[in-house]
């Protein structure tokens, strides 16, 4: 994911908690999320997008996207503009797309 802009590393350290990832259980429902985007191959699904452009601005991954409207469908949050608001304040959401906020 050389290409795309790229979110915080879970384990950093930040003032409170020692790092983001302490904040979510082990058993919460976004891990799943996490789980099954990263096993689909997006390329081969027919996401464009899935292979970066060499030149111009840095695009989210299109994983990260999906993540973030597959979190939505889960917990009932149809509306993209309730989404981007919810990535800025929601701490699964914090977590999933690591403190990235797409607008």
């Amino acid at each position: 994911m050389k290409r795309f802009i790229a979110g915080e590393d879970r384990q950093q350290i930040t003032l409170l908690p020692d790092c983001l990832d302490d904040y979510i259980t082990a058993d919460n429902p976004v891990r799943l999320v996490e789980v099954f985007v990263d096993e689909l191959d997006l390329g081969r699904l027919g996401f464009a997008g899935a292979v970066p452009e060499a030149t111009g601005r840095p695009a989210y991954h299109p994983a990260t996207l999906l993540k973030i409207y597959v979190y939505g469908y889960l917990n009932r949050v149809p509306s993209s503009r309730r989404l981007e608001r919810e990535s800025q304040r929601n701490i699964e959401l914090i977590w999933l797309t690591g403190r990235l906020m797409p607008d």
